[in-house]
């Protein structure tokens, strides 16, 4: 891991900052235009992404409870996608957040869109927690979406086994830098395209296209408000995560 370079981040594009809140996002329109993808997907690619299907045993009656497996995932993506959102639906505690107030220093540096209504930002990480049953806890790292904080996702994604790559489906290029620093890592990952207001700008297989992901990566619809879509995102990222642990065992 710690030869893994940080995203090589666009520049963002000049345009007013107008505010912050996930709640005032899903009230935008969907987006239309053409979409831009990537290069093209890695060359060489896992076996399609298959979801398993084993179930765990109880423990045996009698016998004390070992703590839960502790479990490190990232949420990451582009600015404003709904990462700190995210975090705040599924944590079990008061999230640990770093919310910083945007100023008009940010004006062409920090870009949210233009029917944002975002007025903070992550300075450097989200932190939550939620336990998935008795033999398992989750541990839910939020990277910064801001350009000039790319450097910190090295550390960020030290232990993680996993990660959550939250995509708005009308700004596709914002989340191209968190994809190809998964890739690069070879850290197992799902895209989820969170569902502003419901709706998708694109549909998931032009989505996919336009990622240039391939079929090995899981690709899901959520809604980063509602804490049950999140918690299904979430375990597909721990299904992936268990699955390429599997195979590496068997290697």
């Amino acid at each position: 891991m710690d030869s893994v370079r940080s995203p090589e981040w666009p520049v963002a594009p000049l345009g007013g900052v107008a505010a912050n809140s996930a709640a005032a996002r899903y009230g935008m329109s969907p987006g239309t235009g053409p979409i831009v993808g990537r290069a093209g997907p890695p060359p060489s690619a896992p076996p399609p992404y298959r979801p398993s299907s084993g179930t765990g045993s109880a423990p045996s009656a009698g016998k004390p409870s070992a703590p839960p497996i502790p479990v490190k995932i990232l949420v990451a993506g582009g600015f404003g996608v709904g990462k700190t959102t995210t975090v705040g639906a599924i944590s079990e505690i008061a999230p640990l957040t770093t919310e910083a107030e945007m100023t008009s220093a940010g004006i062409g540096v920090d870009d949210p869109g233009a029917r944002s209504t975002k007025t903070t930002t992550t300075v450097a990480m989200d932190f939550g927690c939620v336990t998935i049953d008795r033999s398992l806890k989750l541990y839910l790292f939020g990277t910064p979406g801001q350009t000039r904080f790319g450097f910190m996702w090295d550390d960020l994604a030290r232990g993680a086994l996993g990660a959550l790559v939250v995509v708005d489906s009308a700004r596709l290029d914002d989340c191209y830098p968190a994809i190809d620093f998964f890739e690069r890592a070879g850290l197992p990952f799902v895209v989820g395209v969170n569902a502003f207001d419901g709706r998708l700008a694109v549909e998931l297989g032009e989505i996919r296209w336009a990622l240039a992901i391939g079929d090995h990566v899981p690709l899901v619809q959520f809604d980063a408000r509602d804490r049950l879509s999140v918690r299904d995102a979430l375990l597909v990222v721990l299904d992936r995560a268990l699955d390429r642990a599997t195979r590496d065992r068997r290697a």
